[in-house]
C-alpha cells in the first residue's frame, strides 16, 4: 500500500495580492521548498497541484496537475486533482499538504496512517472545542475519487462538508505545527518565530 503526497498551490492568494504563497521567501528558502523538503521523506511520490501558467513552477522537478473542476472551487479541487495523478500512478492513499505552511510535522503520514478510515485529518488542540481540524492536511483513500468528483460537481466545496459524510478520523497534534501564511503580517511572525 503505497502513498504519494499532494502539495496544494492552487488558491488564488487573494490576501498576499495575488502572488504565489509558496515563492515567498522565509529566511533562505521559500515556502515551497521548504514544503518540499518536510514532505518528500514522508512519502513515496510527490505532485504539486497548481492553476494558470504551470510553467512558473518548472524550476522544481515535480509533476504539476492543474485543477479538473473549473472556476477555482477550492482545496477539494486539488486533492481531487492529486487523487487522480496517484491513481495512474498506482498509490493507493494521498497525503495532502498546504504550500503556505511550512512547519508542519515531520511525522505527519506516519500519524496519519495509524488510521484505517478513508479520510483522516490533521487536527491541533483547541480550548473552546477541543479540536480545531486542519483540513488542507489529510491523508485520502485514492479509491473515493469518483465519489469526491461527483460532489465537487453537486457544488461541494467546504472540505469538511465531504470528509464528515466519509466518516472522518481526526489525528490530534501539537498546536502550532500548522501556522499558514495568508498575509504580509503572517510572513513577517513567521520569520521571527518558524525556523
Amino acid at each position: 500500500m503505497t502513498q504519494c503526497a499532494v502539495i496544494l498551490a492552487g488558491g488564488q492568494a487573494n490576501r498576499m495580492g495575488g502572488v504565489d504563497k509558496g515563492r515567498l521567501m522565509l529566511g533562505d528558502q521559500s515556502l515551497i521548498q521548504r514544503v518540499i523538503e518536510r514532505i518528500t521523506p514522508q512519502v513515496d511520490a510527490v505532485v504539486l497541484n497548481a492553476n494558470g501558467d504551470l510553467s512558473r513552477f518548472d524550476d522544481l522537478g515535480l509533476p504539476i496537475v492543474a485543477d479538473s473542476i473549473e472556476g477555482f472551487p477550492g482545496p477539494l479541487a486539488g486533492v481531487l486533482a492529486g487523487m487522480d495523478w496517484a491513481a495512474e500512478q498506482g498509490h493507493d492513499w494521498l497525503i495532502s499538504v498546504a504550500a503556505d505552511t511550512p512547519s508542519f510535522p515531520r511525522d505527519l503520514a506516519v500519524r496519519l496512517a495509524e488510521h484505517d478510515t478513508p479520510v483522516v485529518l490533521a487536527a491541533t488542540p483547541d480550548p473552546e472545542r477541543g479540536r480545531l481540524p486542519q483540513p488542507t492536511f489529510g491523508r485520502w483513500q485514492v479509491a473515493l475519487r469518483h465519489e469526491l468528483r461527483a460532489a465537487l460537481n453537486d457544488g461541494v466545496r467546504k472540505i469538511r462538508q465531504w470528509t464528515q459524510a466519509q466518516g472522518e478520523t481526526l489525528v490530534i497534534f501539537d498546536e502550532g505545527d500548522f501556522f499558514n501564511i495568508n498575509t504580509p503580517d503572517d510572513l513577517a511572525w513567521a520569520e521571527q518565530h518558524l525556523k
